[in-house]
Formats: C-alpha cells, structure tokens, sequence
C-alpha cells in the first residue's frame, strides 16, 4: 500500500485541469478541508495528451502536473461517447469543441452527424476517468460512467460541456436541466470517484 493512500494529513492538492466545470465538481466531490489549486496558479502549460484512452490522458496530466509542483495531482480526463458516432468524440470530446473551447460547435456537429443518420436518439454515455499522481511518479487511475441519450435541441444551462444535450437512463431531464447537487450524486465523475474512495482514506 502506498504511504500517502491515507489523506488525513494532505493539507494541499492540485486539481490539474483547466475547465472550470470540472474544476468544480471534483472539488466538491472532494473533502472541503484541503486546500486546492489549479494549474494556473503555478503557470503550469497544458501536457500533450497523446493516450488513446480517457485513464491514459488522466494520467499524463496528473503525473506531469505532480512532477512540476510537487503536490499530490488529481486530474480528470472524460468525454461523451455516442453509440451512433461509433462512440465520437470519446477522448476527443474537448477537441471537438476548438481552442476556444465553445461546446455549442461541438453539440452543433453532433447534431449534424446524427441528422445524416436520422438517429437524433442515439444511446451515449459519459465516462470519467481520474488519475491520482504523487510526486514521486506514482499515480492511480479509476473509471466512472453513466448512461442514458442524445437529446436535442440542447436544454439547460446548469451543467457544462455536453450537458444539455445528455439524458441520463431514468431521467427525462438533461444534464443541463438536473440540480447541481442531483447531478454530483450520479455523474460518471460521482461514480469514479467511489472507487477512489475504496483505495484511499479522506478522513
């Protein structure tokens, strides 16, 4: 077992992603008495995520970021997969949205390929994965993911990213249309993060 698989006495931790969404949920997923950074307040530059699957680009950016600050790292790398798009974007899902990061192209051009096929329903899911790097080069990766479907046209603006456009199974609401607070205690993030709690002890 790892030393620091206990986090009773981790004061700091940094939270390397730069999508402020993400940044939020994860941080309220995680016990309030650590103290939380984001990359920016150590200038880091984001890493080439180059894996080829959502735990491979989770670990590149907590590893990195672990190596740089010498805090203990949590990141997140998830996407949308979508059964109709032979599971696109997948890892691209950010990517599909352009540098500046406008997630209506994104929900635009999934619109646009699911109207050539007139499967404007098609089953998706969200999946989440989280990496927990040390500065020592450990790290530790969980997966998490929901399901549900496509849903247009877009409703909500309570989510982020592709929130308005995904029904969780059960649900007749988006994502974008749930609670903050109803959306943290089922996400494909909610889910990853349960098994991080098998592993490690916040308290």
């Amino acid at each position: 077992m790892h030393k620091l698989y206990s986090f009773k006495k981790v004061k700091k931790i940094l939270i390397a992603t730069n999508n402020p969404g993400k940044f939020i949920e994860l941080k309220e997923i995680l016990p309030r008495k650590i103290k939380y950074f984001k990359p920016k307040d150590f200038k880091l530059k984001e890493p080439i995520e180059n894996g080829r699957t959502f735990k491979a680009n989770a670990k590149i950016k907590s590893l990195y970021a672990a190596k740089k600050t010498g805090l203990i790292c949590i990141s997140d790398d998830s996407g949308l997969e979508v059964d109709a798009l032979n599971k696109r974007p997948g890892i691209f899902s950010a990517r599909w949205a352009g540098p500046s990061k406008n997630f209506k192209i994104a929900i635009k051009k999934i619109y646009n390929l699911l109207k050539k096929k007139n499967k404007f329903n098609s089953k998706a899911r969200f999946v989440c994965a989280i990496s927990i790097a040390f500065p020592d080069g450990k790290s530790f990766e969980y997966q998490g993911k929901i399901e549900g479907n496509i849903s247009f046209p877009a409703r909500g603006n309570k989510g982020f990213g592709y929130d308005p456009i995904f029904v969780p199974k059960g649900y007749s609401k988006t994502f974008g249309q749930i609670s903050k607070i109803k959306k943290n205690q089922m996400s494909h993030r909610f889910e990853a993060f349960q098994k991080v709690k098998k592993k490690f002890k916040f308290s």
